[in-house]
């Protein structure tokens, strides 16, 4: 089940996170590895910024599938139709189980769900 779909952006935080939180009224969620941007009203309404180069190659989206197990099925799946994982299966210190593969049209998509 997805629990959420959540865009990428590639820049410099401190300005991004001056026009979503002063402009769009998001409130930072997170800011390390990463700036996380959320909906107060929505918290599921996320915006993530990473800085340039961190990472390798730069996902689009993330679709949070909401259970560490089916982000093992459906790595599991993606190697099973030959799809290309460009960030192997892997459990990050900041509490996420992901992997990166490209979706048919070239989009890299980090597929995740936070650990327990």
């Amino acid at each position: 089940m997805v629990s959420r779909i959540i865009p990428y952006l590639v820049g410099d935080a401190a300005a991004v996170k001056d026009f979503y939180v002063d402009v769009l009224g998001l409130e930072v969620a997170m800011e390390d590895p990463v700036l996380c941007l959320r909906s107060p009203e929505n918290p599921s309404a996320q915006v993530i910024v990473s800085p340039p180069g961190m990472e390798n190659p730069e996902p689009r989206f993330g679709i949070d599938l909401g259970e560490p197990a089916a982000v093992d099925a459906a790595h599991a799946e993606a190697q099973r139709r030959g799809l290309r994982v460009v960030y192997p299966l892997t459990n990050e210190p900041w509490g996420v189980r992901r992997f990166f593969v490209e979706d048919a049209t070239g989009a890299v998509i980090n597929v995740l769900a936070h650990l327990p």
